[in-house]
């Protein structure tokens, strides 16, 4: 058995989830912005944007986070994860500045597109380090504590936006995206450790106890054993019994999650100014959205430590699918802005379930590249939102279409939980045996 951890291991431990969780803050600013920018960018002359050509530079951020996403999840596994996670926060950042200064949309959409690779290599990271330094029996709640950091990333560019956009432009926005250069990178550099189980995996057993020890963390037998060693073995067990019908179900809902997720955070404040609202009403639209999230995600991890993950996704998605149909019925004011909050519990906070659920079933080799798999899959669904939600405004349709173009994937998000069996609770990634130094 593992010792208890003493109160300085702790706080290092703290340090490791303080640093994920500023990244994916940064991370969640990056991707909102957009949504909180468009209704300024759409009205920006020079570019001559209709709202097609929107929805789809919207994508393209994501498109990045697609491949970023996968190939950063499988190389975190080769490089280790603390070059992973500066190498992602240093490329994003720097995009972030280019976007600023793009002088067409075209050449705005191809930094997106680049800044996206960056930022596909924060969650996954973020993810996987947080789980493995959180204590075991509280792994979804810290998870979530980090995971809420995208929400507050996305009130962050909201309330900027509503103070800076009308006075000074949206490129500002974009500008101070760059700041991560400064405040993040170079205490991420002095502090963040390797991960022990990159490190046994790897065959540096020594270094690997070595850190273990300085942070109270066990070093798993699988990871030193040769058989499970090398990472392309560990990546083709993702590809057979027991994980691949998880990792299907998994990925299923990831796709789902994501698509309410970034399709709601890049229309909901043009949505709210084609149904009459003002600019800074609309984005406090968006302000409620990520508020209901941070509040979801910590009520659901808490649950899902309790219940189970699988019961707390379903009713997830099913939070997701009233708040859309009540948000489509036009409600009063106040009543609108709770069914906004109750999308942002459905739709994000479900997601940050999900990705600490799912890391917590994956044994330790493969974990990184499951996640990475999941979220690159579930990308497909963050690429989809936006173009969806570009679709419907084009349309000219009623509003209440911008919502049940959401609710129908939110109802098959429901259905797809009732196909995770719980096979892993019986597996090694719950099960994993430790060994002391």
């Amino acid at each position: 058995m593992a010792s208890v951890q003493s109160e300085a291991q702790r706080r290092r431990g703290l340090w490791v989830v303080a640093i994920c969780f500023t990244a994916v803050v940064f991370d969640g600013y990056d991707l909102i912005v957009y949504g909180a920018t468009l209704p300024s960018i759409l009205a920006y002359e020079e570019w001559h944007m209709t709202p097609v050509l929107a929805g789809v530079i919207g994508s393209y951020a994501l498109a990045g986070m697609l491949v970023g996403t996968l190939l950063c999840g499988l190389v975190t596994d080769l490089i280790g994860r603390r070059r992973m996670m500066l190498a992602s926060i240093v490329w994003f950042s720097l995009f972030m500045g280019a976007c600023a200064v793009a002088p067409n949309a075209q050449v705005f959409g191809l930094f997106r597109l680049l800044a996206g690779i960056g930022l596909g290599g924060v969650l996954p990271t973020a993810v996987a380090l947080t789980v493995e330094f959180a204590p075991k029996d509280r792994r979804n709640f810290f998870n979530a504590m980090t995971c809420s950091g995208y929400s507050i990333g996305a009130i962050l560019a909201s309330l900027l936006a509503i103070a800076l956009v009308q006075d000074y432009g949206f490129r500002v926005m974009y500008a101070i995206g760059t700041l991560p250069l400064v405040l993040l990178v170079p205490l991420a550099w002095k502090v963040l450790p390797e991960s022990v189980e990159y490190l046994a995996a790897k065959g540096k057993t020594a270094e690997a106890h070595k850190v273990a020890e300085r942070f109270g963390l066990p070093v798993s037998e699988s990871a030193t054993d040769p058989d499970t060693r090398t990472t392309a073995k560990g990546v083709l067990r993702l590809f057979r019994p027991p994980y691949v019908a998880l990792l299907m179900v998994f990925a299923v809902a990831c796709l789902i999650g994501q698509l309410l997720t970034y399709g709601l955070n890049t229309w909901l404040p043009q949505i709210m100014r084609t149904a009459g609202y003002p600019l800074g009403p609309a984005l406090q639209f968006l302000v409620a959205l990520s508020l209901g999230a941070i509040v979801g995600a910590l009520v659901l991890s808490a649950l899902a430590d309790r219940v189970g993950g699988r019961i707390v996704l379903i009713g997830g998605f099913a939070i997701a699918v009233v708040s859309l149909l009540l948000m489509s019925m036009n409600p009063p004011t106040a009543a609108l802005y709770l069914a906004v909050a109750l999308a942002g519990v459905g739709a994000n906070g479900t997601m940050v379930v999900l990705n600490g659920y799912a890391a917590t079933q994956f044994a330790a080799d493969v974990r990184a590249s499951a996640l990475g798999v999941m979220m690159g899959i579930g990308k497909l669904g963050a690429v989809l939102g936006p173009l969806v939600g570009g679709w419907v405004m084009a349309a000219n349709v009623g509003v209440e279409w911008s919502f049940y173009a959401f609710l129908l994937p939110a109802a098959v998000g429901v259905v797809t939980m009732f196909f995770d069996r719980g096979a892993p609770r019986t597996s090694e990634a719950v099960r994993e045996p430790v060994v002391e130094k």
